[in-house]
């Protein structure tokens, strides 16, 4: 009885460490910093006060709390585009003008900043990126 017990064990914990392996490593991190502010008042008291600051970084380390509504995404050959993380997403229906070639079947050209990106209709799949094709 207590060898299936400690072999049901074993087995759980092999099944479970890389799932919670893996959702260690998609969190993003946080570094806590204490900020002092120091007042002098006018009767000659001087007031002290610390306040613990935590400061949230997402995935490529930058603070998250800054540069708010500015979508800034680096695409790359293979990943799925999603228009919704596109700053100034428009489509190129006059690429030549852009000197790009023409798309092949069943892609298009589009616009993220100042990158051309050439997506395929049906799957959102990126098969070439074109960066500061538009300036």
């Amino acid at each position: 009885m207590m060898k299936k017990f400690l072999m049901a064990l074993a087995a759980t914990t092999m099944v479970a460490s890389p799932i919670l392996a893996t959702q260690a490593q998609a969190q993003p991190s946080r570094q806590q910093v204490v900020k002092t502010t120091v007042k002098h008042k006018a009767n000659g008291r001087t007031v002290v006060k610390q306040k613990q600051v935590v400061r949230k970084f997402d995935n490529r380390g930058y603070n998250s709390g800054y540069n708010r509504g500015y979508n800034n995404h680096r695409w790359a050959k293979g990943q799925r585009f999603d228009r919704r993380q596109a700053s100034n997403y428009r489509v190129i229906n006059d690429y030549r003008n852009y000197r790009l070639n023409t798309p092949p079947r069943g892609y298009q050209w589009v616009r993220s900043g100042n990158d051309a990106v050439m997506i395929a209709l049906t799957s959102g799949i990126i098969g070439a990126v074109i960066g500061n094709a538009i300036r």
